[in-house]
């Protein structure tokens, strides 16, 4: 047998030495065994991939990957490796499924736990585009709720501005019409407010005294939204409202990048929904069926060994365990002997030797 065949007989938790009197189960354990080994593979790089984005950013990010990676893969190896050879086939059927089902809805448990950063890495790209919409509402939301809490906060600063800003208006649209009208005077339009007399006469004079003092209260409202406007612009930025933009392409292409476990696996719960909250049947059934792919693939090393009949290696191992059993029995058969009659040599002295002490007093 090839060094590879006997690897995978060490997977599968067979007793090689027994293994090897019967060809015709080879290929079965070779089989489990591999299954294992790739179960224990898969759930290195699953714990590796969770782990880089723990520590995300560190310098030794990496290095804390592979050796956490590695550390998680023979745990979850070696868990496997037990799973499968204490299902005892020389049991009744019934049995074998009460044995095995303790077995398999751990195997369920180790499968969601191995899946979960295997499907952030399948599903990478859609997870970070659900990122980026959901950092850009947040940071609208935030930008929302800075606003309404300054609104709030400077209730009566905004009101008396706005006051200000109509009145404004309001006298530049008066000033305008005011303005058209001191114009058809002097050109001589003739309008129900007008004498239709060109040349600059005292109508005309008098409503252009009327704009320059209009125009001259109109400095005063401009001068006075301005001053209100800087304040206003001073407190917003004293409160951070000038520095709170939404965010551009690169800066979420950045923070998606950065992102970490806890967002992900929050993103890739969130890819059943649309962006408008509605379930997502095709997606979540994707990401549903990538799950229990990965939960079959860690029970079905139980499922094989369940389905496999009884062979000569079964018979042989329950063989060797009766006689290893019986040995065990006479080991203890004969220690009890051995202190029974050890006890009786004992007693036996004992009581001689106090009939001695009595028969010389």
């Amino acid at each position: 047998m090839n060094s590879l065949s006997r690897f995978f007989w060490f997977c599968s938790g067979a007793h090689i030495s027994t293994l090897e009197k019967h060809p015709t189960e080879h290929n079965k354990y070779i089989g489990i065994g591999a299954t294992i080994f790739f179960t224990g593979l898969f759930a290195a790089l699953s714990g590796g991939y969770a782990m880089y984005f723990v520590f995300k950013g560190d310098a030794m990010a990496a290095a804390f990957a592979v050796l956490f990676g590695l550390i998680w893969g023979l745990a979850i190896f070696n868990m496997d490796r037990y799973i499968v050879s204490s299902i005892n086939k020389s049991a009744s059927t019934n049995k074998q499924i009460l044995q095995a089902t303790p077995r398999i809805l751990l195997a369920i448990m180790i499968g969601i736990v191995i899946s979960r950063p295997l499907e952030l890495k399948i599903f990478d790209k859609e997870i970070k585009d659900r990122l980026k919409i959901s950092y850009l509402n947040n940071q609208r939301s935030r930008i929302d709720t800075l606003n309404a809490a300054f609104d709030n906060k400077y209730k009566i600063e905004l009101s008396k501005l706005n006051e200000t800003k109509a009145q404004r208006d309001s006298m530049q649209s008066a000033i305008k019409e005011e303005r058209q009208k001191l114009n058809f005077e002097i050109f001589g339009n003739k309008t129900t407010e007008t004498s239709g007399i060109m040349g600059y006469g005292p109508y005309a004079k008098r409503k252009e005294a009327e704009l320059k003092q209009r125009e001259q209260n109109l400095d005063t409202l401009s001068s006075a939204v301005r001053k209100l406007e800087g304040f206003v612009d001073n407190r917003k930025q004293f409160d951070g409202l000038m520095t709170e933009k939404l965010y551009t392409t690169k800066q979420l292409d950045s923070l998606t990048n950065i992102a970490g476990f806890a967002d992900r696996n929050w993103a890739l719960g969130q890819l059943g929904f649309n962006t408008k909250g509605e379930r997502d049947p095709n997606t979540a059934l994707a990401v549903a069926f990538i799950g229990l792919l990965f939960i079959f693939f860690e029970c079905l090393p139980v499922f094989v060994k369940l389905m496999s009949s009884r062979g000569p290696y079964d018979r042989s191992v329950e063989n060797i365990e009766t006689a290893q059993i019986h040995e065990s029995d006479k080991d203890k058969d004969y220690e009890i002997e051995v202190i029974d009659g050890v006890h009786d040599t004992r007693v036996s002295s004992a009581i001689e030797k106090r009939k001695h002490q009595l028969k010389t007093t």
